[in-house]
């Protein structure tokens, strides 16, 4: 089979919407330039579409026009290595399925224990913030709560006390179990993401009394945390030194 022919085979039986680079066909073709060469050329023809350089995705056509990729595909190089997951989407990029805004940002947050500055991939702008956290499956929904809560004055289009209802909400849902790793994963986070942290589950009455009072003894007891959230929102807010 030529190269051409191979390279669009395979393409022809990727799903729509999936990223790729020249890197995905160097199994059965050695010349590294004629992969390129060939992809660039059915770039140019629309057969397929080029999210950054280097990158390309079978593009999905709508009534409004050519979707583009999601944001796991976009970034999806940065969030495993050799199979292991060192990275997860955060931060804007979840804000507003987790119900905190209405907004779709065009940022991209990515949480790791190894950060780097940002860059831009094709119309999309690609953040880090730092995590100290083991990353695994089971950390990534607790640690994106953190996150949110870590940053809740800069959530876009809301403010922190209507952030602290919907998240109020959100720790409800979770089982008595994972509200206790919560607290655990929190301890590398900073002293007010732990102090608004044990403010609301304080307020939704969380069950681990321990982790609330552990929360509490690693605060410094003179350090006030101003958020901007009211007692009528928190009625605890005062008590761990929130305004």
């Amino acid at each position: 089979m030529k190269t051409s022919e191979y390279i669009e085979d395979k393409i022809n039986k990727l799903s729509k919407g999936y990223v790729f680079t020249y890197m995905d066909f160097m199994n059965e073709v050695t010349r590294r330039e004629a992969i390129i060469k060939h992809l660039n050329r059915m770039a140019a023809s629309g057969k397929i579409n080029k999210l950054s350089k280097g990158k390309y995705f079978k593009p999905q056509e709508t009534v409004f026009g050519t979707l583009l990729p999601d944001q796991y595909q976009i970034v999806k190089d940065l969030l495993e290595e050799n199979g292991k997951l060192v990275g997860y989407i955060t931060g804007y990029s979840v804000y507003n399925s987790l119900g905190l805004t209405t907004q779709v940002s065009s940022t991209i947050q990515i949480g790791k224990r190894e950060i780097r500055p940002s860059f831009k991939r094709g119309r999309f702008r690609i953040s880090f913030i730092k995590q100290k956290n083991t990353i695994n499956k089971e950390n990534i929904p607790l640690l994106r709560l953190l996150d949110a809560i870590r940053y809740i004055k800069k959530i876009p289009d809301t403010t922190a006390e209507k952030s602290c209802t919907r998240l109020m909400a959100l720790l409800r849902e979770l089982k008595t179990s994972e509200q206790i790793k919560l607290v655990k994963l929190a301890f590398k986070y900073s002293p007010a993401t732990r102090a608004l942290l044990g403010a609301l589950l304080s307020e939704i009455s969380c069950k681990a009394e321990n982790g609330l009072r552990d929360l509490q003894d690693s605060l410094n007891p003179i350090t006030v945390y101003n958020l901007n959230i009211s007692e009528k929102v928190l009625s605890n807010a005062k008590y761990w030194n929130i305004k």
